[in-house]
């Protein structure tokens, strides 16, 4: 069966025939009411924390961008339909409506200004889980035809071509022929019954090709099988990004063919933190079944490689390094300790920022931001808090493991005038790898005189 072409008018509120109204958003995010958003509005004791975890406030002081005020839409939906309190009022005429101008003016904020990082949940002191409820008012806005061309436009690109970038299989195949004639190592391709199918971002394809011959030499160096897939390459899901659960579940659903198709044990996210709580976490709830195969980011995998012995690295960096942890491998998903472990097997002179971990600040590009064009003097303008993390700890060079985050980085960087190169931790392994033992030369034959 053939999938349907999706168009930019069937995500745009200037297309009437798809029926995207200010009624359907409000119906989306009636059913984005569960008990956790019923909680957390009930919770919210208006303190003002999230504020002061959030890069787009410090760094603009705009309290417009304080997270919980992005969600007021929703809030208001929420009193005026599941309180008793805001049932009397809007029986009586009182009380704030939500609009279709109301959504056309919180747009920018849901967008724009969060990267859905999750510092904000992390602070609060009553538990709410703002991320949470920012990635599910996204769906009002997405229904409701509300949402911004650029992240629309990756949506379409996205479904119809399998990449937010529209990359197809023949940009890929061409990386894959240069990474086999550098490294005279074959890149497996549609291989059945290996341990993993790896998946790519297209920022990876494009920006990072270093990344595919790193782990083409990390892998063959550890013995490890695995392939890519024609059929589905992509990692990165623009329905979560846009808040999209019907874009989501298309996206998750072909992973999980190509993966099933192959009979792969195990699916491998790339250097993108988003990629990997898109398909780990988010994915089985989008197709509503578990998986038949585990997912991992590729730094657990190499860790793995690493506390089993089968990664041998020889010589280390000199330089100062420092690291980045992505939001959604750090504080979302508790991948912390394993690229310390890796780093320690590469670098002489490493130092963390302050903040790292789990409270690490944001580079300012994930959760769509960097897809969206508009956003970009905004983005730079909170990345200033990294750029001040960065200047405490004087590295020579920063290491990071998420292609959006590494973009954002160099450009932050470049903004701000701080020659300070950004390197993916995959390729930095793959640079010390135990070369293996030439084959002795067979002795030349002695001439006869």
């Amino acid at each position: 069966m053939t999938e349907a072409v999706l168009t930019p008018g069937a995500l745009a509120p200037e297309a009437p025939a798809t029926g995207f109204s200010l009624e359907r958003g409000l119906q989306a995010l009636r059913e984005e009411m569960d008990a956790p958003v019923a909680s957390f509005f009930s919770s919210c004791v208006h303190c003002g924390m999230c504020a002061t975890a959030c890069p787009f406030y410090v760094e603009t002081g705009d309290p417009k961008y304080t997270p919980i005020h992005k969600l007021e839409p929703m809030r208001i939906l929420w009193e005026n339909e599941f309180t008793l309190w805001g049932r009397l009022k809007t029986s009586v005429g009182l009380g704030r409506k939500v609009t279709d101008e109301m959504l056309e003016e919180w747009e920018p904020l849901l967008y724009d200004s969060c990267s859905m990082c999750g510092r904000c949940s992390m602070v609060c002191p009553v538990g709410n889980d703002l991320q949470y409820m920012i990635r599910k008012a996204r769906e009002g806005m997405v229904a409701s035809g509300h949402s911004p061309e650029g992240l629309i436009a990756a949506s379409v690109r996205a479904v119809n071509t399998g990449s937010p970038m529209g990359l197809k299989w023949k940009t890929l195949d061409v990386q894959i022929k240069h990474v086999e004639s550098s490294s005279g190592l074959e890149v497996p391709v549609d291989k059945q019954g290996v341990d993993y199918l790896v998946l790519l971002s297209s920022m990876e394809i494009i920006n990072f090709p270093e990344y595919l011959e790193a782990i083409t030499k990390i892998f063959a160096h550890a013995g490890v099988s695995w392939t890519l897939s024609q059929k589905c390459f992509e990692a990165t899901n623009a329905g979560i990004q846009i808040g999209s659960k019907d874009i989501a579940a298309v996206l998750v659903q072909r992973v999980v063919g190509a993966a099933k198709e192959l009979g792969v044990k195990n699916v491998i996210s790339p250097e993108c933190g988003h990629a990997y709580t898109a398909i780990r976490w988010e994915g089985p709830n989008a197709i509503r079944q578990a998986y038949p195969f585990k997912v991992f980011h590729i730094i657990e995998v190499l860790e793995t490689l690493r506390a089993e012995g089968r990664i041998k690295t020889e010589g280390k960096e000199t330089d100062r390094l420092s690291m980045h942890d992505p939001c959604n491998l750090a504080r979302k998903s508790g991948v912390i300790r394993q690229q310390r472990n890796l780093m320690d097997l590469i670098a002489e002179d490493f130092v963390d920022l302050k903040e790292h971990g789990k409270l690490q600040w944001c580079c300012g590009a994930g959760g769509g931001v960097s897809s969206n064009e508009r956003a970009e003097e905004l983005k730079i303008a909170a990345f200033k808090k990294k750029k001040a993390q960065i200047e405490e700890v004087e590295p020579e060079r920063m290491v990071t493991m998420c292609a959006t985050c590494r973009t954002q980085l160099e450009e932050g960087l470049e903004e701000f005038t701080m020659d300070i190169p950004v390197v993916g931790l995959t390729e930095l392994i793959a640079d010390h790898l135990v070369e293996p033992d030439e084959p002795a030369a067979a002795p030349a034959e002695e001439t006869k005189a």
